[in-house]
C-alpha cells in the first residue's frame, strides 16, 4: 500500500556533493518519522539521519556539519544532502519512513525504500 521511492544516488569524487530524495506514496494517513540509513558492503545497516514531522533532527557522528536532512510535508517526501563526501559515506542509501496508513488503524508501520547506491572515489 506505500511505497518509497528514492532517487538522486550516483557516483561522486570525494569532496563533491549529492542530493537523495525520497518520496511516499500510496494509502498514508500521516508520517511520524522519516529517515536515511546506509549499508556499506560488509557493514551493518546504520541511522544516518532522522527528522521527524515537527521538523527535528538527528545525524550520525559522522555526517554531522556534512549532511543535512529535511522534509517537505506536503509532498510527503525526504530530503538528505550531503556535502563533502569522503569514500566512507560510499554505500547503499535506503529511505525509511514509520507511517500510519489509516485514521482508523491505529499503530506505526515502518517502510523502506529500495535503496540508492552512493559511490564516492577519491
Amino acid at each position: 500500500q506505500v511505497q518509497l521511492v528514492e532517487s538522486g544516488g550516483g557516483l561522486v569524487q570525494a569532496g563533491g556533493s549529492l542530493r537523495l530524495s525520497c518520496t511516499a506514496s500510496g494509502r498514508i494517513f500521516s508520517i511520524d518519522v522519516m529517515g536515511w540509513y546506509r549499508q556499506a558492503p560488509g557493514k551493518q545497516r546504520e541511522l544516518v539521519a532522522i527528522i521527524t514531522s515537527g521538523g527535528s533532527t538527528n545525524y550520525t557522528d559522522s555526517v554531522k556539519g556534512r549532511f543535512t536532512i529535511s522534509r517537505d510535508n506536503a509532498k510527503n517526501t525526504v530530503y538528505l544532502q550531503m556535502n563533502i563526501l569522503k569514500p566512507e559515506d560510499t554505500a547503499v542509501y535506503y529511505c525509511n519512513a514509520r507511517l500510519r496508513i489509516s485514521f482508523i488503524r491505529s499503530g506505526f508501520d515502518s517502510w523502506w525504500g529500495q535503496g540508492t547506491q552512493v559511490t564516492v572515489s577519491s
